[in-house]
């Protein structure tokens, strides 16, 4: 993780270097929340570029590695619950799917898990008796698949499909033995403070939020909310210095 401390302190020594501006400890936090998660969502894409690419093997060196590494910080497991079909979510029959009003029995909302505090940025891999399911089933697909009987779910083949926050398993037998993988969303940033004897803020580490953040990224994180801060107090100059450091760093990270 990276102290929100540091990086706060740091943004402020290098706005104030020149007189450039201040940030409040609220701005400060809403912008480091914006930063991290473009970051989070950064991770993504580049990882999908560098498997298409060949890898140096060398320790350290090996950037799908280097990738999968960060984004472990906010990799997670869970067994959830499942609810137990109700009248609400009648029984599907396989028979009389053509039936509009038959809806899938036993969802459970993963958006925000109800086991942990978590909150599910992006789901993974959902587990049935820690087997695999594969990739998920669009729901425009799953009743071609349940009327073919070479298709049909069963609790050696089941089929899932997740759409609106909502996970839905076929067939309908299964209630339990369901785990998922996912990335969290991390919590918004907080810069804890406390009042001095001057009415200056003093940092207060136990109610701050930290960066989940690798430390390997502390100084890209600076430069994004550099980059943030020079549009708050209008100094084009800092959004376009932190801007093209990010972008040269980006390029160099993807050649």
């Amino acid at each position: 993780m990276i102290n929100v401390n540091a990086v706060y302190q740091t943004v402020l020594l290098i706005l104030n270097q020149q007189q450039r501006g201040y940030i409040t400890p609220d701005e400060f936090n809403k912008i480091g929340t914006q930063a991290q998660l473009t970051m989070l969502e950064g991770y993504s894409s580049d990882l999908n570029q560098q498997y298409r690419l060949s890898q140096n093997d060398t320790e350290y060196s090996n950037r799908v590695k280097n990738i999968e590494e960060k984004l472990s910080n906010f990799q997670r497991t869970a067994t959830i619950p499942y609810d137990i079909p109700t009248s609400s979510f009648p029984v599907l029959d396989y028979t009389d799917f053509n039936d509009p009003a038959v809806n899938a029995p036993n969802p459970v909302v993963v958006g925000t898990l109800g086991i942990t505090n978590d909150v599910l940025y992006r789901l993974g891999t959902v587990y049935y008796k820690d087997y695999d399911l594969g990739q998920y089933t669009q729901p425009n697909e799953l009743k071609q698949l349940i009327l073919s009987p070479l298709t049909q779910p069963t609790e050696k083949f089941p089929l899932y499909t997740y759409e609106n926050n909502v996970l839905r398993l076929y067939p309908t037998s299964i209630t339990d033995n369901i785990s998922i993988s996912y990335l969290v969303k991390p919590n918004d940033i907080v810069w804890g403070f406390t009042r001095g004897s001057q009415g200056q803020y003093e940092y207060d580490q136990q109610s701050s939020i930290q960066f989940l953040l690798d430390q390997t990224e502390q100084e890209e994180l600076i430069l994004r909310i550099l980059a943030y801060a020079g549009v708050i107090i209008q100094d084009p100059g800092i959004v376009q210095m932190a801007s093209q450091q990010v972008a040269s760093q980006d390029n160099n990270e993807k050649q």
